[in-house]
Order: structure tokens, then sequence, then C-alpha cells
């Protein structure tokens, strides 16, 4: 069986496939390829087939044998041959009439809610589209020949010196260029550093905060790595009750859910935990920008860069669509993070590491993150304005930084007020969806609003659909 693609678009506008395979030797099956193409649509009335000779060489045949098929193709009736014009698929040669199927509908999808008051999702349609598309083109323009071929699994360099600056500027992170490894996001520095390409780097069992994210703990889980909650109060998680853990993730600059940074002599004590194990602490920086009422929290890691792995991303800052984070390593972590992640790992792209890194250091950071600051601080206080008039029995507490607000609910009111906000359209979440398994109800009822990821627009109805489904006083 002999295929060929004739590929000239100047000798018959299209790519065409010809099989040469049958019996009859080369010119029965050269008549036979031809005569379906014309039968099956692909070569349409009045397409100019290619001449003899182009079409001898495409195939490997004889020019002959190209010549023979032609001409019985014009004596079938199935092409035309004109001096000056070339040969052409005959006007009269009709296409084989194809099966009318009727198109498989996809299957409908859910309409989404009326009211976006889910936490973790910044306004998508305040991303700064223009600004982020002029450091994309200058980083493009501006990136040397070698940014294009095989990457570094630690990221590029133009961004991790834009981070080391950054971070030591605007969180107080003590580090340099080669302790930061570029990654997707804090699910994907989880499973740098507790997956089995990890070698062991770290295991559990790992302490964690009684109340945080489900997914994370079911990524752990998948990995075999045991978490063991530690207890929240006023002042944070409770590391004094850490004991033979190998490791502690925790959400010092503002406890996920619950609201409020871990209390300074708490900071301290989980680093000197540390230092007496051996170990380290995980800090899941996830939206340190924003604070609002009071002074900016500082990185963990500042208190001891050997003993704290800060892991921070621009999901929240930014979109979490661009799926870069980073990791700051304690310098004994990098060899085997690198090693992890392997030569040819699917890593952040390239270009969108050149354009944050421009975005970074010409200053567009700052200036979106203070914007967006503002955005959600406005928001936020709309929200509790709009409590204070319409449901004074309601606390609302968490509200010092961060992109959500947490509701406290009479005792057994939260899953019902949650599927009454579903029946209105309102997504939202309740406190109990973060609770670890193994953990005792010590935050009550309550419900975890977001107030950033519901457009501008929509945003006064939002707040209004939530005041009609709370609880009475």
């Amino acid at each position: 069986m002999t295929e060929s693609w004739v590929n000239s678009a100047e000798r018959i506008g299209a790519d065409l496939h010809l099989e040469l395979s049958g019996p009859g030797g080369r010119r029965a099956a050269l008549i036979r390829a031809l005569r379906e193409a014309v039968r099956g649509g692909r070569l349409a009335p009045g397409t100019r087939l290619p001449p003899y000779r182009s079409l001898a060489a495409d195939l490997g045949v004889a020019r002959n044998t190209v010549a023979d098929a032609y001409a019985e193709l014009v004596a079938e009736g199935w092409l035309t041959a004109r001096q000056g014009s070339g040969t052409r698929v005959a006007e009269r040669a009709e296409p084989l009439r194809r099966t009318v199927r009727t198109p498989v509908k996809a299957p409908a999808r859910a309409r989404g809610p009326r009211h976006d008051l889910r936490q973790g999702t910044p306004d998508a349609s305040a991303f700064p589209r223009a600004a982020w598309a002029a450091s994309y083109r200058r980083a493009l323009q501006a990136a040397p020949n070698e940014a294009f071929g095989p990457g570094d699994p630690a990221g590029r360099r133009e961004l991790r010196e834009a981070l080391t600056e950054y971070l030591a500027r605007a969180r107080g992170v003590r580090t340099e260029p080669d302790r930061i490894v570029v990654c997707s996001g804090f699910a994907h520095a989880l499973r740098l550093l507790f997956g089995q390409g990890a070698g062991g780097m770290l295991r559990g069992p790992l302490g964690v905060e009684a109340y945080g994210l489900d997914f994370h703990r079911g990524l752990l889980a998948t990995a075999g790595v045991r978490t063991v909650p530690l207890p929240l109060d006023e002042h944070g998680a409770r590391v004094d009750l850490l004991g033979r853990e190998r490791a502690v993730l925790l959400t010092p600059a503002h406890q996920f859910p619950t609201g409020g940074p871990l209390q300074p002599e708490r900071r301290s004590a989980v680093v000197d935990w540390a230092r007496a194990r051996g170990t380290v602490v995980l800090e899941d920086d996830y939206d340190g920008e924003f604070r609002y009422d009071r002074k900016p929290v500082g990185a963990l890691q500042g208190l001891d860069p050997e003993r704290v792995i800060h892991v921070g991303s621009v999901s929240k800052s930014l979109s979490p669509a661009l799926r870069l984070g980073w990791m700051v390593l304690p310098e004994r972590y990098v060899g085997p993070v690198l090693a992890a992640k392997g030569e040819r790992e699917g890593w952040a792209s390239v270009l969108d590491q050149l354009a944050l890194a421009d975005f970074v250091v010409s200053g567009s950071y700052d200036r979106h993150v203070r914007r967006m600051r503002q955005r959600y601080r406005h928001r936020r206080d709309r929200l509790v304005t709009a409590l204070a008039a319409h449901a004074p029995h309601i606390e609302v507490t968490g509200i010092a930084a961060g992109l959500h607000a947490v509701l406290r609910l009479p005792p057994g009111s939260e899953r019902s007020t949650v599927k009454a906000a579903a029946w209105q359209g309102v997504a939202l979440d309740g406190l109990a969806a973060f609770r670890h398994p193994e953990a005792a109800a010590t935050a009550g009822d309550g419900l975890v609003v977001g107030y950033a990821a519901a457009a501008e627009h929509a945003y006064g109805a939002a707040v209004e659909a939530l005041c009609g489904v709370l609880p009475p006083g």
C-alpha cells in the first residue's frame, strides 16, 4: 500500500490524501483513489488536479501511470481536460450524498447561581487586561532566544529575582532567587513536597488547623499523609499542642476560614518547635496582600528562613487562571524539590512567568493590589453595613483582612440557612464544610461569605439576597 498527500495548494487548492491499494496495479489503484475522492466530495467539482509529473513525483509512480488514470476518468466523465486549463473535476460529477446525522446535543449545563458569594475567588471582571497585555508584550519582545527552549525546573530567573525583591518588601520574606521554586499554585506545592516523586522529603503525620480546605486534606490523604487537627481559638491555632508531628501547615497571616492572625507568641513558639524537632512549618500565604483594619502581618518565614517553607500565588491577587505560584524554601529542600519536579515536568508557562516578572518590576502589580484592596474593603463595608441594618443579631468576624467574612449563626441553623440560600440562588459555604473530620465543632455554626467573586454591578443584589435568607434573631 502506498499513501501520499498531494500538498500543493497551488495545484489543487487543498491537501489531498490518496491511498493506493487493492488489485490491478498502480494505475487501477490510482483510478479507484481519485474516483473515490470525487465521489466522497473530497475533490469538489471544478477542482484543478496536479499535472502528471507533479502527482507522479508525489505518489512515486510513473508519469504514464498518472496520464493513463486521468484519461480513463475523463472517458468515464469524472474529469475534464482542456488545453490551457489542465485537468479538473467535472462539474456534473455529483459527490456521494452524505448521511445527514442529527447533531448530538451536549448535555445541558446546570445554571450557575444567580449570586456568587463563595470564598476563594477574586473578581474576574477586575483582571487588569491592559496592564497585563502590556507586560506580556514587553516580556515577549525582551525574552532571550533560550527562553523558548527547555526550561529551568526552578522557574525563570527573571521572575525569581522579581519575587525576591517583592516578597522582602511586601511580606518580610528573607530569601534569594536560588531558594525560590516557581510552581502552579499551593496544591502543586503540596504535591511536590509530599508526593511520591519527593522521595520522602516531607511525611506525615502533619499538623493542620482544625478548619481549612478539604481539597488540601484530600490531596494529602491521597499521598498517604495523615493530618492531625489543631484546635483554634481567638489567638489562632493551638500550636502548643503540637507533639511528634513531622511538620505543620498553617495560615498564620489570616487563618482560613475563621479569620485572624496567629498571635505573635504562637508564631515564635511554632518556629521553636520546628527547630527542636528538626522539621519545618508550611506557611500558606494565600491572601497576604489584602489587609484593611490593621497593620500588615509579615510572613512567618522571616522569623527563620531555614525552618519555614513559604508558599504564595497570584490566584487571589490576580487570577487563578494564571496558575502561577512560588515556594520559598530552606536551602536543604531546594534540590529535592527540583528533583521532584523533574526535567520535563508540566511547569507553569515560561511566557506567563516572564510577563509576571515584568508586571511586578514595572509596579503594575502593586498598583493592581492597591486598587483591589480598596475595592474589596468597600465591598466588605457594604456587607457589614447591610447586616447591621437587616440582621443586627448576626455577628460578623474575620473581616480585618482577606476576601471573605464569617457570619456567626444561632446553633443548629447553619445547614438550613445554606439550603435556603441555595434555593434563592445564593452560592456560599457553611463553616462546617471546612472542619477537619477529626476536629470538634469549636467554631460553632456559621457562613463563609466571599465578597470578591461577584461582579461589581451584581454585588448589591447578592448582599440583599443573603440578608433575606438569614435566620431571624
